[in-house]
């Protein structure tokens, strides 16, 4: 497998807000058989996420690898890095001149350039999901499959809060990635999935309760391996995710030629289940390629890294070879 990082020269790209850049060098990863002689998977990272999604450092490799769900002896996996993720060594401190339609327009150009003319599947978890919508959207015959998962076509107004909270951490506090992310575990699991692995048992040598041992350590974790540009990019991103503003975005959304498959969780906090349950059931009024799978679980939004086996239910059929 190739584990290193490539890149993608773009030239003179103008943001939807307006602002140019002259050049973008775009990084990615492959994994599984070489470009060119296989199915090619295009997976789009979470939050905190980046390209490299498989092998023993890989943030899923669960789902992706050898024998895996997604077979990397049957697949060609590419992923990329949202520009400004930090992974590659790159920074974007004017994070606010981008939105998540400008790193899908940035993915499609990268495919042209890869000679990449339609993909087996699109998937991504979470803003990687919103992601993959944007793509399919903007050229409708990229895909076979677009598969996003505890994911959606927009950012609603309570994730939008959520992301404004985040930013205010990220602006003002002492220790900003630190906070930040001991504020978003609250959004990522669920009280029921803290009930169960805590119960308010007590930490002895520190003499605090375990959840709060465990959000430090969190917050701990991230602020020593993602630095605070990085976030907040990726958070700013996550609150433009728009398809369309239209009052049809069902007529927007059917124009997809793929397979939609919508991957929610009961318990997500951050993307509703309900919300795609409605998407599905007005698509599903006249297109018959729109499918709607649930993951049960009392893990809330991390679930997709947590329910495996109902994960591989789910997308195994879409994988066979």
């Amino acid at each position: 497998m190739n584990k290193e990082l490539s890149y993608i020269q773009i030239n003179d790209y103008t943001t939807q807000s307006g602002f140019q850049i002259s050049t973008l060098q775009l990084s990615y990863q492959l994994f599984g058989l070489e470009l060119g002689t296989a199915p090619v998977v295009l997976v789009n990272h979470a939050l905190t996420a980046n390209s490299n999604v498989v092998g023993e450092n890989g943030w899923w490799k669960e789902v992706i690898g050898n024998r895996k769900t997604i077979d990397t002896k049957k697949f060609t996996v590419l992923a990329f890095n949202i520009p400004g993720n930090g992974f590659d060594g790159l920074l974007i401190d004017n994070y606010k001149d981008f939105v998540a339609k400008d790193i899908a327009n940035l993915f499609l150009y990268a495919l042209k350039k890869l000679k990449i003319c339609k993909l087996h599947a699109i998937i991504g978890g979470s803003l990687g999901g919103g992601i993959a919508w944007e793509m399919a959207v903007i050229n409708p015959d990229i895909a076979q499959h677009i598969i996003p998962i505890a994911a959606d076509w927009k950012s609603t107004d309570w994730l939008i809060a959520n992301c404004s909270i985040q930013e205010q951490f990220l602006l003002n506090s002492k220790y900003p990635v630190h906070d930040a992310r001991m504020h978003a575990m609250m959004c990522y699991r669920t009280p029921a999935s803290y009930k169960a692995k805590f119960n308010r048992s007590v930490h002895e040598e520190l003499k605090i309760f375990n959840i709060e041992s465990w959000l430090l350590h969190h917050g701990k974790k991230l602020q020593e391996r993602f630095q605070l540009s990085a976030y907040k990019m990726m958070n700013h991103l996550l609150r433009t995710i728009e398809v369309t503003n239209a009052s049809n975005w069902a007529f927007e959304l059917n124009k997809i030629k793929a397979q939609i498959h919508l991957v929610a969780i009961d318990s997500d906090l951050f993307f509703l289940a309900q919300e795609n349950k409605e998407t599905y059931k007005k698509l599903a009024e006249s297109n018959c390629n729109v499918f709607y799978h649930e993951i049960v679980s009392i893990h809330g939004h991390d679930a997709f890294l947590i329910e495996f086996d109902q994960l591989d239910k789910i997308l195994r059929p879409l994988f066979k070879s």
